[in-house]
């Protein structure tokens, strides 16, 4: 294997920072996307079989994108010859593109071309890389934090494989913490540390999965305490909460996540969208997550607004769906704008009382029959056997008649007067005036 970089540099040097002496020398040693990297998933099957095509990876900061791609140039045969879009142009596209072309009239074998930050490039310098990725002269691995489909021209994008990243989960980002902690070689082991677990949960929580961040946190904590007397570094609360420059918030400690998020409920069915905020932004500042908090948003618009303003359980999944599309920390916007809406709409949860009552009398031994004339009678031999007979269709009565929808009478649903509730009150208060 031959490499334009320090990428096969035995010798581990101690000046660079944490991140880059913990990153993984082995395919074993990789940690996190699972979905692509446990044991027969693609990525891994790729990188295993040495077999790469053209390569994106995009995804949130320190999730693993540029350590898989020093993985792969510590595994592969290929020449290895890193850019950064920021910093490079044509030229440095042509230098690249010469020397694996050399390479390849030498049967010296195929070259694969790094570049970090593939999104800064632009079209021209995209499509001045693009007939070399169509011919083979070399394998292009990009890494991006901006969705490819985006930034990347589709010619480029289309011969690539294209792999999004996750971010880091909690039990991701302690296997890091706990491999940086006991390596003597590249890690911190050889220093006497002793962390607390409180630090320990500070650092991973505020690091929100990126694992440079948690990495440089710990490396900056170490490094700058001094040793007790025993020659010991304690790297306690006080410690983590300055390196990494953000205050602790007491949340997932006793019963303060559950506490939150229920404060955070009351006020959007209280009606109090400032305190809806406030909320919001203590769950997302203590690092919950925000998937976990748009999901109560959906419940809360369901549960507590319900048919007096249909339009909230809109709101709430389009919040949902757009932190699934842009995640954070940009997400928050529509968590505060649904957050925002549900807490000033009308509320009712005559709903909510509805289908509980309703499953409370099932529970109980109210199980009725479906009335023959209610049953489907869209199969051949149901007419035979007098299914659907007797059925008025309310279209042919002008979208309403008079008739039985259940074998003993009921009332589960009781709407209020309150926003859209109101109008829906009238339509069937004037439905029950046409029975009598």
């Amino acid at each position: 294997m031959m490499s334009m970089d320090l990428f096969n540099s035995k010798s581990i040097d101690k000046n660079v920072p944490l991140a880059w002496r913990m990153r993984p020398k082995r395919i074993e040693d990789f940690v996190g996307q699972h979905h692509v990297m446990a044991p027969g998933k693609l990525l891994r099957r790729v990188i295993e079989s040495d077999k790469l095509s053209s390569l994106i990876i995009f995804g949130p900061p320190g999730s693993g994108k540029t350590a898989i791609a020093h993985l792969i140039a510590d595994l592969t045969k290929a020449l290895f010859i890193e850019i950064n879009a920021v910093t490079s142009g044509i030229n440095e596209i042509r230098g690249a593109i010469e020397k694996a072309k050399k390479l390849k009239l030498s049967g010296g074998g195929r070259t694969i071309l790094f570049i970090d930050e593939i999104h800064r490039f632009n079209k021209v310098q995209q499509d001045a890389l693009l007939p070399y990725v169509e011919q083979g002269v070399v394998t292009m691995i990009g890494v991006s934090t901006q969705n490819p489909f985006f930034s990347i021209i589709p010619p480029l994008s289309s011969r690539s494989l294209i792999i999004e990243f996750k971010s880091l989960s909690d039990g991701d980002m302690r296997i890091v913490l706990e491999r940086a902690l006991n390596d003597g070689e590249g890690g911190m082991g050889n220093y006497n540390v002793f962390i607390t677990n409180e630090a320990i949960e500070h650092l991973i929580r505020s690091a929100e999965g990126d694992a440079r961040r948690l990495l440089n946190a710990l490396e900056t904590g170490i490094l700058t305490t001094r040793p007790d007397e025993e020659g010991r570094i304690n790297y306690d609360l006080v410690v983590a909460v300055e390196s990494v420059q953000k205050k602790y918030i007491q949340y997932e400690d006793g019963d303060s996540h559950y506490d939150t998020i229920s404060a955070f409920i009351k006020s959007m069915r209280g009606s109090e969208p400032d305190a809806a905020l406030y909320w919001l932004a203590k769950m997302i500042y203590a690092g919950e997550d925000p998937l976990f908090i748009a999901r109560r948003i959906v419940i809360c618009a369901s549960e507590d607004v319900g048919m007096a303003d249909p339009n909230a359980l809109s709101v709430a999944v389009a919040a949902l769906h757009a932190l699934e599309a842009i995640g954070m920390p940009e997400g928050r916007i529509p968590l505060a704008g649904a957050a925002v809406y549900i807490a000033t709409a009308p509320k009712s949860n005559a709903c909510y009382k509805g289908i509980e009552a309703a499953i409370r009398d099932i529970e109980d031994g109210k199980v009725y029959p479906v009335p023959d004339y209610l049953k489907d009678s869209h199969y051949r031999g149901a007419s035979g056997l007098g299914r659907g007979m007797g059925y008025k269709y309310p279209h042919d009565f002008g979208g309403y008649v008079e008739q039985e929808y259940m074998p003993v009478q009921c009332n589960y649903y009781n709407p209020t007067i309150n926003g859209f509730e109101k109008e829906i009150k009238r339509r069937l208060d004037g439905q029950k005036k046409r029975k009598t």
